[in-house]
């Protein structure tokens, strides 16, 4: 009881009691300053901030602009699977050098459908294909002064001469070019059989030079985390978050250094052994050593910061 009560009792300190000392610098301009660490083997932040996963602080909105920073965004799991899925994939497909999958519709349903997708997915422009052959795109502006929506979208989107299109093995060079010299926004990528591959929009390519240090993952897209419990069904919410492409899972219990946050990182690594886990939070080097040994790729340490 004595040795617990020291440890208790041990001198402790928090952010507010600890000062730098101003020392000798040779950087001339704070714009120098390297912050970047790496998170996890796989995973490395231009600054070593992440948003906590609690439903007061991280969805999409959140975790796309953390990512956008150089941080990264950790989507709370207090909704159900589909809805914490749907958070995942709004970040990976806000931007991205190309648009892998993007949202495509039959050039037969009306403008007011269209609209309706629109809304739906928070997009402003629809890719029109029949079997995978590029038709057209129909974006929000074609839409803006339409008075008649009952008429099919075939009718309204930019088709024919007026498409311009580029191959899927195009640079940014290209694309930026293609996009300037015809003054449009959106570039589908078709191959040689005509068939849709992806799409690129001046607004990615913006926000590649707005956003230079942002988290991104090899195709160009932001990276975003998730967290999973540790009760019955979390191997099936860790396998439909992997299937949305999430980077990294986080093992959310309130007592990282447990059996069950062990046992859970042990199950996940086993079933997922290619996904990063993160797990926590613990406050002794016994916790952080124990989750390590399971197989987390990075533990979060200390009480109470989410």
């Amino acid at each position: 009881m004595e040795g617990r009560m020291s440890r208790i009792l041990e001198e402790g300190l928090t952010f507010d009691d600890v000062l730098l000392v101003p020392q000798r610098s040779g950087i001339a301009s704070r714009k120098d300053v390297d912050t970047s660490t790496q998170l996890t083997p796989k995973i490395k932040l231009a600054i070593p901030i992440i948003s906590a996963n609690m439903d007061t602080v991280t969805e999409y909105q959140t975790a796309a602009a953390m990512a956008q920073q150089g941080g990264l965004g950790i989507i709370h799991r207090f909704m159900s699977v589909d809805q914490q899925v749907g958070q995942v994939m709004k970040v990976k497909r806000l931007e991205g050098l190309i648009i892998k999958n993007p949202y495509t519709i039959g050039p037969h349903i009306t403008l007011a459908e269209a609209r309706e997708i629109m809304d739906r997915y928070g997009t402003s422009v629809l890719v029109v294909n029949r079997h995978r052959k590029l038709l057209g795109i129909l974006t929000f502006r074609d839409l803006r002064f339409e008075r008649d929506f009952k008429k099919p979208v075939s009718q309204a989107m930019t088709k024919g001469k007026k498409l311009v299109t580029g191959n899927p093995a195009i640079t940014i060079e290209r694309a930026e070019a293609l996009l300037h010299k015809h003054r449009i926004e959106k570039l589908p990528l078709v191959d040689r059989q005509g068939r849709l591959v992806g799409l690129i929009t001046s607004k990615d390519l913006i926000k590649r030079i707005k956003f230079p240090t942002a988290t991104k993952d090899r195709q160009g897209r932001l990276m975003v985390g998730a967290a999973i419990g540790v009760k019955e069904g979390f191997l099936e919410r860790a396998e439909a978050l992997i299937e949305a492409e999430v980077d990294v899972l986080v093992v959310d219990i309130a007592h990282g250094h447990s059996e069950l946050a062990i046992e859970t990182v042990k199950a996940v690594k086993k079933r997922f052994p290619k996904t990063e886990v993160i797990a926590g939070n613990v406050a002794t080097a016994e916790g952080v050593r124990d989750l390590q040994t399971a197989g987390a790729d990075a533990v979060k340490v200390g009480v109470g910061p989410g």
